[in-house]
């Protein structure tokens, strides 16, 4: 008997989504058995954290400058409208840093901890921003695959809490220099890429929509050295690495922030 022919449709394209989606955390499982996108391992992004570090604290070195890739992207797509996972780092307690410290030895830390948190995202495939006084802002666009975006700025994240706390501290702590501390806030969307102004090649080039000012609050709300990622990037990781978040319970007047749905949107922190 002859299988209709909706039927038959019908089947293929179930086939070809679950090899897609198998497709896609199988990529997935590689970038958590080892890292991609020119990810080196985790010794060495240690090893050159501290070695760059010492250099700045010992003799006053300057970081090389890199390409700006961020803005060569960004100009390719001026106009467009892009999904992509934003990804914000602050520098916990950098008021008191800056009080407590002299103004070249604060230009120091700052300046390792903004290049040190954009050299981590460069290495997980995302691109900086931009730099906002203690802030970092990064991205992963995630046009062609959402769940590998999401992960490698969750993998980015953590890392980030480990060149902190195993590069950074360990050399400041030689120089008497207080330890640092960050707080990550992650969220996933569509974001309008503009550009102010006509001129094509030097006219600023932006990123707006709710998903920047989502993860910025995001990033507020986290505690030191902890990770909270919105429900949106929740539902786009790996399932092994859900297991390591948990749901926030908000207090009324602690987390208002809603959806076209009217219900409070979901937040997840990091608990390994």
């Amino acid at each position: 008997m002859s299988v209709p022919e909706d039927t038959q449709k019908t089947k293929t394209d179930s086939k070809k989504t679950a090899e897609a989606a198998k497709k896609d955390y199988g990529i997935i499982d590689m970038m958590l058995s080892k890292p991609t996108n020119g990810v080196v391992d985790f010794e060495t992004l240690i090893k050159e954290t501290q070695s760059r570090v010492w250099r700045a604290l010992k003799s006053g070195y300057e970081y090389l400058p890199v390409e700006d890739e961020s803005d060569v992207f960004l100009r390719k797509h001026v106009s467009s409208r892009m999904k992509m996972v934003v990804l914000y780092v602050d520098l916990v307690g950098s008021t008191h840093i800056t009080l407590e410290l002299p103004e070249d030895k604060v230009a120091i830390i700052i300046t390792c901890f903004a290049q040190e948190m954009a050299t981590t995202i460069r290495q997980y495939g995302g691109y900086v921003l931009k730099f906002v006084g203690d802030a970092v802002i990064g991205y992963f666009p995630a046009e062609e695959n959402q769940l590998q975006s999401a992960d490698s700025a969750v993998l980015c994240a953590k890392s980030m809490i480990s060149v902190i706390q195993n590069g950074i501290n360990p050399i400041l702590n030689q120089y008497d220099y207080p330890d640092l501390a960050i707080k990550v806030g992650i969220d996933y969307g569509e974001n309008m890429i503009v550009r102010y102004g006509s001129d094509a090649k030097k006219s600023h080039v932006d990123i707006i929509g709710p998903v920047m000012n989502i993860a910025a609050k995001i990033q507020n709300m986290a505690k030191p050295n902890q990770i909270l990622i919105g429900d949106d990037v929740y539902a786009r990781i790996h399932p092994s690495m859900q297991t390591s978040f948990a749901k926030m319970s908000w207090k009324t007047d602690e987390w208002n922030y809603r959806r076209d749905t009217g219900e409070v949107y979901p937040v997840y922190k990091h608990v390994d």
